[in-house]
């Protein structure tokens, strides 16, 4: 019996090890790919200019309203190309359904504020953060771009911009503190460690990538015949 016992307090003492050094190892991480995108961090005044502004996705709503977040990424990606700092924007996000469309609703939502529609640039297949950089690099053959989100999503955006070759500089798109963003911090921490292992490790292409779609040319190449 003394023995069970003496195997159970080992294999206990061996998880709980193994579960702390998992948790410093997410921490690390964690602390890394912030401290790294916040040596990219600027503001609205002091943003390079750049090829393209690249507005990253967030939830529509089903009747096609922008949500609050995504709704303050726009504002801001407005208010960037207004101030003369890339002549593109870029808007990357989900359209992986006919039913879920998030790049076709900012589109129509700058569209509105003015932009012309061939200086704004869809990419449909911004499934997440790292495809959204790849393509803007690959796809769009951007060599600089400014990333627009929220904050604590943008340091994570900028990591990944970093390791992947793209010269990038992020502006957070915060107004105001948002409803639930205890859950959006807490998040993070795995899509740090995603980012990380997409990034520095397996380096794996995106989901789609397809022909290039250069950004200095015609945005309306990348309608999907929904305008």
């Amino acid at each position: 019996m003394k023995r069970v016992w003496k195997v159970t307090l080992w294999v206990a003492a061996a998880g709980i090890a193994l579960a702390a050094a998992g948790a410093a190892a997410v921490w690390g991480i964690d602390c890394y790919v912030e401290q790294t995108g916040k040596q990219m961090l600027v503001t609205l005044e002091t943003a390079p200019e750049s090829d393209a502004i690249l507005v990253l996705g967030a939830y529509v709503q089903p009747d096609g309203q922008v949500s609050e977040m995504l709704r303050d990424r726009l504002e801001m990606g407005y208010a960037l190309y207004a101030a003369g700092k890339a002549p593109k924007i870029i808007v990357s996000g989900d359209h992986g359904t006919a039913e879920y469309d998030e790049v076709n609703a900012m589109r129509a939502y700058l569209q509105e504020k003015g932009v012309p529609r061939e200086d704004i640039f869809m990419d449909h297949a911004g499934f997440d953060t790292y495809d959204s950089l790849y393509r803007a690099k690959e796809v769009f053959l951007a060599d600089k771009v400014i990333v627009v989100s929220q904050e604590y999503h943008v340091l994570r955006a900028l990591y990944i911009a970093k390791n992947i070759g793209l010269d990038a500089a992020g502006v957070g798109a915060d107004t105001y503190v948002y409803g639930g963003m205890e859950y959006y911090r807490m998040r993070e921490y795995p899509a740090r460690v995603k980012a990380f292992l997409q990034a520095q490790v397996f380096r794996p292409e995106p989901k789609y990538l397809g022909e290039p779609i250069p950004v200095w040319g015609d945005g309306i190449v990348t309608s999907d015949g929904k305008e």
